[in-house]
């Protein structure tokens, strides 16, 4: 057999053996096949304030992590190449039919459902980006760096337009604010988003998140919790 034959076999044989991402539906039996994950980046005015870094006239924007950054599992590893594991608390708005180029009037209709989330982020490496003027990768697309709670159906909780949204670590309150603070609310999101990238049924958007970002340490327990959703409970390990 040709050596490239052979390479091709071995390739084929490892991308079988890649599992996919699934996330539990509330109230189902039911699970969501993750395709793609999107982030909103600045989405809240007080997070810019305290990151300080960008201009505050600026508008949100959108990067990606890896499918398999997505994790359900409450453990979560502390990751290598970081002295500054931080958190960052959002909500996560799962798609679940194609939308392309859709109007903020339009853009609910293809919403599935909503869950919590964690943008965990490696700052020191977000920072040195910033300063090098080099894409993030390196501070959010890392392995088990999107951390997910269960996706509960529009059917069921209806929209998520407004609410409490707060997280603790080891039970003190570090993030606490509300989902109207968002620059962007998830209609425009949407819309937004799909004017960049063909959206399709199995897509997650974490929307950013709100002032209070702070490191964690191996051993610490975050609990994140937005009105209408069941909570996403972690450790870092």
């Amino acid at each position: 057999m040709p050596r490239n034959s052979t390479a091709s076999t071995a390739l084929a044989a490892e991308a079988l053996q890649v599992t996919p991402v699934f996330i539990d539906i509330v109230g189902s039996g039911r699970q969501f096949p993750v395709r793609r994950v999107y982030c909103v980046g600045r989405n809240y005015l007080a997070h810019i304030r305290e990151m300080k870094e960008g201009d505050e006239r600026d508008p949100p924007f959108f990067f990606q992590k890896p499918t398999d950054a997505v994790m359900t599992d409450s453990r979560v590893p502390y990751p290598t190449l970081t002295d500054d594991f931080q958190f960052e608390f959002e909500l996560v708005v799962a798609i679940g039919s194609e939308a392309s180029a859709v109007s903020p009037d339009t853009a609910l209709d293809h919403v599935f459902g909503y869950a919590a989330g964690l943008d965990m982020t490696r700052r020191d490496r977000q920072r040195e980006c910033n300063k090098r003027g080099l894409p993030w990768e390196q501070g959010k697309s890392f392995d088990h760096s999107a951390p997910c709670g269960p996706i509960h159906p529009v059917a069921k909780v209806g929209h998520i337009r407004s609410g409490a949204l707060n997280l603790s670590v080891n039970g003190a309150v570090r993030q606490d604010s509300v989902l109207e603070k968002m620059i962007w609310n998830v209609h425009e999101i949407v819309s937004e988003l799909s004017k960049q990238y063909r959206l399709l049924p199995g897509d997650l958007i974490f929307t950013g998140t709100p002032e209070g970002v702070g490191p964690v340490q191996r051993g610490d327990r975050l609990v994140g919790r937005i009105e209408g959703l069941a909570p996403l409970q972690v450790e870092i390990v």
